[in-house]
């Protein structure tokens, strides 16, 4: 069936053309709908005194509807009273605000009225209705009213916050992380933006929309969140030729994640790592959210090291962090390292024992959660820079150390994307020992090259990989590296490079990562033998 609507002058019928009614329809039922919309239409942009004058059959498929218009109100002068209503919340929907009155677009008027209920609503009256009394003609082009709000006499606080489906779930985050608490204004719509927030975490994720139960003289607010599955082991195997003897060598680590599982928000990362160098090192973290309550966490870490029978190095640091929000978080911190030389004859006086300490800051930035279970997280940045001394039999010298790792994955369309990764470290001082160096190399620094195999006083490192994505568990990559570094002792100022492919899959064991690279020193000959094969798996419990 068709529709025509027409006015009382081409000029009206030109004007309800404009508003881009329905002209075809399935029955008359669906014709009356569509009219009494129009209608609705004419109301709100200032007809309405709009008429229907009649709806005329004019064949077994097409309907005449006449509609007068008649004159058109441009404004309406709403008064209101001003110890009810705050008169920075009419500035938001007014430039023509009186003492007692103020003055709308007729055609804006639904939507700035709901929109002051809206607002009203947020301040803790969830039940308020506005409504205009004593509509009458105030001139041939304007009306007015009388604004009426009715409301609660008090405002509706959060009396109590229960969880469903995770009890356990660590109540500091609430108040800190998400920013709830009891005694809160209540407000649902901005409570269900924060709630949100709760799904950027690695332990729990909100499974459905929060709840309200409302009686007489309480608020009883319900979220539902769930606990989710956050250990890990991570691994990885990697080989080689050695160019010396020919023979293959392997190389490789453990690192354990263990989070929430007190159910405090607490993590403890503990890694051994264990090379065909005869390097081995040994990392333990623990980091704890939100202490007795507060709004600050504290980070502790040792980490040991031993180069084959030269030195061992064993550091430790104590942290204390502050999170302004679930993305950004500043750190304080105080790091001492001792180290110790384990040559019985040091004649170059290369390596030797000495003591350092150092107080720093941090600042480090997340992104949230992505649904890509591959690559859960878009981005990362982490800057820290610490200023303290080193001491050697009894003599100091100050020093400077600040680092640098951050990633940004660029997504192209929804099976390609590219990642990239800067990383850097740079140990500023007079003078240098070889046991205080920076070391980097391997699969997660530049591949291709063996783990903390080099050795620098400064260096700055880009990983960027192609990827594509075939299925949710499933992409390959390239790989392209690019390093720079310099050793102050050696005197060495060295271009890196790396070129390979890897892929990525999950399977029921987890995550498995194979990468294929082959790393040179910039004006050396491309060698196979210079190849490494890097493995890792890292599953989830």
């Amino acid at each position: 069936m068709q529709l025509l609507i027409e006015g009382k002058s081409d000029v009206e019928t030109k004007l309800i053309d404009s508003l881009n009614y329905s002209n075809y329809h399935l029955d008359y039922s669906s014709i009356e709908t569509e009219i009494d919309s129009l209608r609705k239409r004419l109301f709100n942009i200032g007809f309405i005194e709009n008429k229907l004058e009649n709806v005329t059959k004019f064949n077994d498929s097409t309907f005449f509807a006449l509609i007068y218009l008649k004159k058109k109100i441009d404004t309406i002068y709403i008064y209101y009273n001003d110890t009810v209503l705050n008169k920075d919340l009419i500035n938001s929907i007014s430039y023509q605000i009186h003492k007692d009155h103020f003055i709308l677009p007729i055609d804006k008027t639904e939507e700035s009225l709901n929109y002051l209920n809206s607002k009203i609503a947020e301040d803790g009256f969830p039940f308020a209705k506005l409504k205009l009394i004593d509509i009458k003609a105030k001139d041939s082009s304007s009306l007015q009213a009388k604004l009426i709000i009715e409301s609660e006499r008090t405002k509706r606080n959060i009396d109590q916050i229960i969880i469903k489906g995770y009890e356990k779930f660590p109540k500091s985050y609430l108040k800190h992380f998400v920013k709830i608490k009891p005694s809160q204004v209540f407000d649902l719509n901005t409570i269900k933006k924060k709630t949100s927030l709760l799904n950027d975490l690695k332990f729990a994720n909100e499974i459905k929309p929060p709840e309200v139960l409302f009686t007489e003289d309480s608020t009883s607010l319900y979220l539902y969140i769930e606990k989710r599955k956050s250990n890990s082991f991570d691994g990885f195997l990697g080989f080689g030729t050695n160019e010396d003897n020919g023979k293959l060598k392997f190389d490789g680590y453990l690192n354990l994640s263990l989070i929430n599982n007190l159910n405090y928000g607490e993590t403890f990362n503990l890694t051994y790592k264990s090379d065909a160098s005869e390097q081995k090192s040994f990392n333990a973290n623990l980091k704890t959210p939100y202490l007795f309550g507060s709004p600050l966490g504290a980070e502790l870490e040792l980490r040991i090291f031993k180069k084959d029978s030269s030195f061992t190095t064993v550091n430790q640091k104590a942290r204390t962090f502050y999170q302004v929000n679930p993305k950004n978080t500043i750190y304080l911190g105080f790091t001492s390292t001792q180290s110790n030389d384990l040559l019985s004859q040091n004649t170059a006086g290369l390596i030797t024992d000495y003591d350092s300490k150092y107080y720093s800051i941090g600042y480090q930035h997340t992104s949230s959660l992505s649904d890509n279970i591959l690559f859960p997280y878009t981005s990362s940045f982490y800057f820290e820079t610490g200023f303290g001394q080193r001491k050697i039999e009894g003599v100091s010298e100050k020093q400077n150390l600040t680092s640098l790792d951050g990633f940004k994955i660029f997504k192209l369309n929804h099976t390609n994307s590219i990642y990239f990764r800067i990383n850097s470290g740079a140990l500023f001082s007079d003078n240098y020992v070889e046991n205080e160096l920076l070391r980097f190399g391997g699969i997660n620094s530049i591949r291709g090259f063996e783990e903390n195999s080099l050795v620098a006083s400064l260096y700055g490192l880009i990983n960027s990989e192609y990827r594509i994505q075939f299925a949710r568990n499933l992409y390959i990559h390239s790989i392209l590296d690019f390093a720079y570094f310099e050793n102050e002792i050696a005197l060495q100022k060295e271009k890196l490079y790396s070129f390979g492919l890897g892929f990525g899959i999950i399977n029921k064991a987890g995550l498995l990562k194979f990468n294929y690279a082959n790393g040179k020193i910039e004006n050396q000959k491309f060698k196979f033998s210079n190849s490494k094969i890097h493995i890792s798996l890292i599953a989830d419990f």
